[in-house]
């Protein structure tokens, strides 16, 4: 039987979205099966260009109906949907991060238009979505990265209106065939926020240039430069401090989707791993019969359901976010940062266990092993994501206020407010309901319970020995405490899920027993940092919990991690 947990191509029927969402992602997942891994690994290890996958979503109109809000739909089934949005990054992370970049970058492109007034614009860019095009997002430069601050894209007033731009940009996926660029830039006649602009261009226009791929993949991650690029009126996206929005809004929307992607690579190299292991006979015995190896399969199981778990939840404050509602201004950061890292160690733990299997050049193993790496360095570094976490510390953990309870969102509704969320500042200002009824709710869960200890030791260690003025100007040691609150969110999350889906509580007990461990190990990490004060060095220690033993309930999670071998592989 097939875990209901994890994505399973043979079984998958997207049954709780409407019948064009359920057509289109059975599409997709045929698709890919009936090219073949042969093909698919083929494919990665050429550095093929993805032509043959963006003419089938070209042909089924995929981009153009998902990537469409309803404010500039032609037809009844076009949306912004979060919730089948992650459903298609899953898919896509499943069969390859090349299909999944393509289609993120186009939603980061797209970003800037849908935020923007410009009708014509907007109205360009639901045509081309309709033909099947790409998109891309111009914001990072090879000097600055993405310090939008500093970006040497220059527009000249051309005396009609409109600009001449010129200046290069760095790391733009798609830059080799986009129907639209985003670009970001800034006028040479406007000093400060005032002069940002964000514009329209073209990747086929002659003014145009395509330098190079700068990285060796199937994504195309361009290089290329403007000379003197003409910017008409009718290409202006966004001007002054809206276009400073528009640009760290767009990452908002976008962020979000490396977590599901990550979901999907773990999946299909979790079949891959757990059937090697458990076929492969080493001194007489299946390898699945050795301890350390039963030990690491469960955690990576556990993990990747905690990361399913957490993600879903996350979904559903998107859709329910708005000017009063913005909680999920922290959650986001959440899924790009810790959902992926978890992917990392998932990977990290199967490899652990398959060894050498993990390089053989027909596995999807070997290119997940390479691509998992790359998600949390998207859109953000890890630290720049804690960074924006720890900005929501004090009011989550001390001070939570009455909020609507958020319901599960599967609904075939429009996410307008993402293209609307407005300046990108005040995260101060953010309030959050009470984390507490969440652990409460599973009290009787001994390593909920026990999680929960540290939890609250957390909230003490805020209240009673924060970081001074010295030590918050210690990026190090914060991040330090930023981990360990990274963890309240996220075990908050999952069991706000659990409690929705009805989780077997031997699996969410396992799952946090994982937690225990991992708080105990960021708070022996704290202690060892040079600016920690002997309290906080005391708190550190005296935060450090084992984990309840229950060797049934272990045994029972491990049922479920031996039925996954042969419970899928992709068509040869």
């Amino acid at each position: 039987m097939a875990d209901a947990l994890l994505f399973n191509p043979r079984t998958y029927d997207p049954a709780h979205f409407d019948a064009e969402t359920r057509r289109l992602l059975r599409a997709t997942v045929d698709w890919f099966e009936e090219r073949g891994k042969r093909r698919l690994i083929e494919d990665y290890r050429s550095r093929a260009w993805l032509g043959d996958f963006l003419a089938f979503a070209a042909k089924e109109r995929l981009f153009a109906t998902f990537l469409t809000p309803a404010s500039a739909a032609g037809r009844p089934e076009q949306r912004w949907d979060t919730a089948r949005i992650a459903a298609l990054n899953e898919v896509f992370g499943f069969y390859g991060l090349d299909y999944w970049y393509a289609w993120q970058v186009t939603i980061l492109g797209l970003g800037p238009v849908w935020q923007s007034d410009n009708a014509e614009a907007r109205a360009r860019a639901a045509d081309l979505l309709e033909q099947g095009e790409v998109f891309a997002f111009g914001l990072s430069e090879r000097s600055h990265g993405a310090d939008i601050y500093s970006t040497d894209m220059l527009l000249e007033p051309d005396g009609e209106g409109g600009f001449r731009a010129t200046g290069s940009k760095y790391y733009i996926g798609n830059g080799n065939a986009a129907g639209l660029v985003s670009v970001f830039g800034r006028r040479t006649d406007v000093e400060g926020p005032d002069g940002y602009v964000f514009f329209a261009a073209d990747s086929r226009h002659p003014a145009y240039h395509l330098v190079r791929n700068v990285v060796d993949s199937s994504k195309y991650v361009s290089e290329f430069r403007l000379a003197d690029y003409p910017v008409a009126a009718s290409d202006v996206l966004h001007t002054g401090r809206a276009a400073f929005d528009a640009a760290l809004n767009t990452v908002n929307v976008g962020k979000f989707n490396l977590c599901t992607a990550s979901i999907g690579i773990c999946e299909h190299a979790m079949y891959e791993a757990v059937t090697h292991a458990s076929n492969r006979v080493l001194y007489g015995r299946p390898v699945t019969a050795f301890p350390h190896v039963r030990r690491e399969l469960a955690d990576a199981y556990v993990r990747l359901v905690g990361m399913k778990l957490f993600s879903d939840r996350a979904v559903d404050y998107f859709r329910t976010a708005g000017p009063d509602d913005r909680r999920y201004l922290l959650f986001n950061p959440m899924t790009k940062m810790k959902v992926t890292t978890e992917g990392e160690k998932v990977v990290d733990l199967m490899w652990d266990v398959i060894a050498a299997k993990g390089f053989e050049k027909d596995t999807y193993f070997a290119q997940a092993a390479v691509e998992i790496r790359s998600l949390p360095k998207l859109e953000g570094t890890v630290h720049v994501n804690l960074a924006l976490i720890l900005k929501f510390l004090r009011n989550h953990l001390l001070a939570p206020v009455d909020q609507p309870a958020v319901p599960t969102r599967l609904d075939a509704a429009d996410d307008g407010f993402l293209f609307r969320q407005g300046p990108a500042r005040g995260l101060g200002s953010v309030r959050f309901h009470d984390w507490r009824p969440a652990f409460d709710a599973y009290a009787a869960v001994p390593n909920v319970a026990r999680f929960r200890e540290q939890a609250d030791a957390l909230c003490d260690f805020v209240a009673t020995m924060a970081p001074d003025e010295t030590q918050s100007r210690d990026l190090d040691f914060l991040l330090s405490v930023g981990q360990l609150f990274a963890l309240v969110v996220h075990a908050q999350l999952i069991l706000e899920q659990a409690r929705l889906t009805g989780l077997d509580e031997s699996v969410l007990d396992e799952l946090f027993a994982v937690l225990v461990r991992d708080f105990s190990g960021h708070a022996v990490e704290l202690h060892g940092k040079d600016s920690a004060t002997p309290d906080q060095q005391a708190w550190a220690l005296a935060a450090v919990r084992r984990p309840v033993i229950d060797e049934a309930r272990s045994a029972r999670v491990w049922e479920r991690v031996e039925a996954l071998s042969g419970a899928y592989e992709m068509t040869p």
